[in-house]
């Protein structure tokens, strides 16, 4: 490690690698999010003029801080291989707020432009929950043992990141296999051209060439032009009267936003790099409520990937040039064009590596004996990616699963499924707070092995009471006896019962080994 010199390099070799990770794989949910709004009429108007610009705006800033960030720590250790966080659109939140606030709010009959301000109101809110996150962030971090965290980030890479990118590679092969394989057999591999110009670099070129001899993209200069972000302070607080009912469903994915940039700053900080987690959330937070302020429909958080960023080299620089790129594409109408001249499966090699450096850091990063905690925190995740393609896959048939949906999948839609060998039992309560979920059962293994039966139950009634006011397993906050989430609550509650009683009478009735290999 360099440790040398007392301020960070200004540019280091992965920083345009970076750049192609932080800004061109946002722009790939820029694009997600405006095919969805035009799926249901939004006008070119807001969605170029309002939403995109307010996306840029948050993003812009978070680089900016984020680059702050790591150059104070820069200075404060002495270090010149510091990487910033990424700054990005949460994803899980994205759909969520795009499929459980938009979308319902235009079937409930509003105009694109109501629902609009509903969302940028829903967005600032989430925002301010976010910012509330950094003040209990850190108390929480000492809290939840280390595996827990770095588990659910590997989940999510897996099945959100890692999958994305070798579908996309495998959607195209003829495109797609040559930009693969050129980013593996530098990234992992360690070849690397004279005068060390890297090969994310060389395969990023390459895709692009490579897809415009085989006309796979066309130039498209439509969309350029000045358009500054417009202020929409009004439009906010005009939206807040629609989003009560949606208040179920924003405050949980914000509470699990929070727990997520909590969860990819210990990811940095197993990475090497010692970021205050209060603060990173703070700075979301505050990102997440201007973006809103400008119209943004989506909150900012710490993108995964700081590992592999790491990793390839990538230092400060890549942030703020982002943050320069989001600007200038912002006021002159970009995004467009770069949708137009970078092939999707350029961005995605990017997903792949970095997510493939997750979870080779969730692995080598944890005591051994705590890999069976991060073999189950993996579990809820893959129940998440396969209730999400199942419910899509129906959806585009006109089936919308979650209208139908009762508790224990008795649906007829479910019973349907089940009774043709679909693997579903189960699967829509795990999906609903599955990153929760993962860090709750991740938690209380590792409570487990480390002979702490005691916290693994104190574990199991935090889960029963989130569980019981609908915060997991159930799709809106709910309380009661019939509910979706009840039979949870109870289930956890008697397994925190089973927990406590073997603590307590473990050393009279039982033989416990003081370690033991269960591998």
């Amino acid at each position: 490690m360099e440790r040398t010199l007392g301020h960070a390099g200004l540019f280091r070799p992965g920083d345009l690698g970076g750049v192609v990770y932080s800004y061109f794989g946002n722009i790939i949910n820029f694009i997600i999010i405006a095919y969805a709004l035009q799926g249901i009429g939004w006008p070119d108007s807001i969605i170029y003029g309002r939403v995109i610009p307010g996306l840029a705006v948050g993003l812009m800033l978070g680089c900016i801080a984020y680059a702050w960030q790591g150059y104070r720590l820069a200075k404060k250790t002495g270090r010149k291989d510091v990487t910033a966080l990424p700054s990005g659109v949460s994803t899980p939140a994205m759909f969520v707020y795009l499929y459980g606030v938009i979308y319902p709010l235009h079937y409930s009959g509003l105009s694109p432009e109501m629902c609009w301000m509903a969302a940028t109101a829903a967005c600032f809110l989430g925002g301010f929950i976010e910012m509330l996150g950094g003040f209990i962030g850190p108390f929480i971090r000492r809290l939840i043992p280390r595996v827990a965290m770095l588990g659910t980030v590997a989940g999510i890479g897996l099945v959100w990141m890692a999958t994305a990118g070798l579908f996309e590679v495998y959607h195209d092969p003829i495109l797609g296999m040559p930009v693969v394989i050129i980013a593996i057999i530098g990234l992992i591999g360690g070849y690397v051209f004279k005068k060390r110009i890297p090969m994310l670099l060389v395969s990023v070129v390459f895709g692009i060439v490579w897809a415009l001899f085989l006309g796979r993209v066309q130039v498209d200069t439509s969309t350029l032009g000045v358009s500054l972000p417009i202020l929409s302070i009004r439009a906010v607080f005009q939206g807040f009267k629609y989003i009560i009912p949606f208040l179920s469903v924003i405050i949980p994915i914000e509470v699990y936003n929070f727990i997520e940039t909590m969860d990819n700053v210990e990811s940095a900080i197993a990475a090497g790099d010692e970021y205050n987690v209060g603060q990173t959330q703070i700075i979301d937070g505050a990102c997440t409520m201007v973006s809103a302020l400008f119209g943004s429909i989506v909150p900012n958080t710490v993108w995964l990937g700081h590992a592999g960023l790491k990793k390839s080299e990538t230092g400060i620089s890549y942030s703020w040039i982002s943050a320069i790129l989001y600007a200038l594409s912002s006021v002159f109408g970009l995004y467009g064009f770069m949708n137009s001249l970078m092939p999707a499966v350029v961005a995605s090699i990017t997903f792949l590596w970095c997510a493939m450096l997750m979870l080779v850091q969730a692995y080598t990063d944890v005591p051994r004996r705590h890999g069976a905690a991060l073999a189950i925190a993996l579990i809820p995740h893959l129940a998440d990616g396969l209730y999400t393609y199942v419910r899509d896959a129906l959806g585009a048939f006109g089936i919308y699963l979650e209208e139908t949906l009762t508790m224990n999948s008795s649906d007829e839609i479910s019973q349907a499924m089940i009774n043709y060998g679909v693997v579903w039992k189960g699967v829509v309560a795990m999906h609903s707070g599955a990153i929760i979920t993962s860090i709750l059962w991740a938690t209380v293994v590792a409570f487990i092995i480390d002979r702490r039966l005691d916290k693994a139950a104190i574990a199991f009634v935090v889960a029963s009471v989130l569980s019981f006011f609908g915060f997991i397993h159930s799709p809106t906050l709910v309380f009661g006896v019939a509910t979706m989430s009840f039979p949870y609550a109870v289930g956890y509650l008697l397994a925190a019962a089973i927990c406590y009683a073997i603590h307590l009478g473990h050393k009279k009735f039982m033989d416990v080994p003081r370690r033991y290999d269960y591998v």
